[in-house]
C-alpha cells in the first residue's frame, strides 16, 4: 500500500541561512519519496516512471522554476 503525504506548499524564502537549508532539504525529500512511488501512484498524479526517475535524479540545487521567481 502506498502512502502520499500532502503538505501545504511554503514559499520560497529568499537569502542564504537556515530557511535555505530548510527548503533543500524538503525538495530532497521530496524527490526521494517520488522515486519511490509504485506505478499506480503515479498513473493517479500523471506522470510516467521515466519522468519521476528523471525529477528525483535533479540535484537539490535545480529547484522548480516557480522558486526562482
Amino acid at each position: 500500500m502506498t502512502h502520499i503525504a500532502i503538505h501545504r506548499p511554503r514559499p520560497p524564502h529568499r537569502g542564504f541561512g537556515p530557511s535555505l537549508l530548510w527548503d533543500a532539504l524538503a525538495l530532497r525529500h521530496q524527490r526521494r519519496t517520488l522515486a519511490k512511488l509504485d506505478d499506480r501512484a503515479l498513473e493517479d498524479i500523471g506522470i510516467t516512471r521515466e519522468q519521476a526517475r528523471a525529477e528525483a535524479a535533479r540535484p537539490v540545487w535545480d529547484a522548480p522554476e516557480y522558486w526562482q521567481k
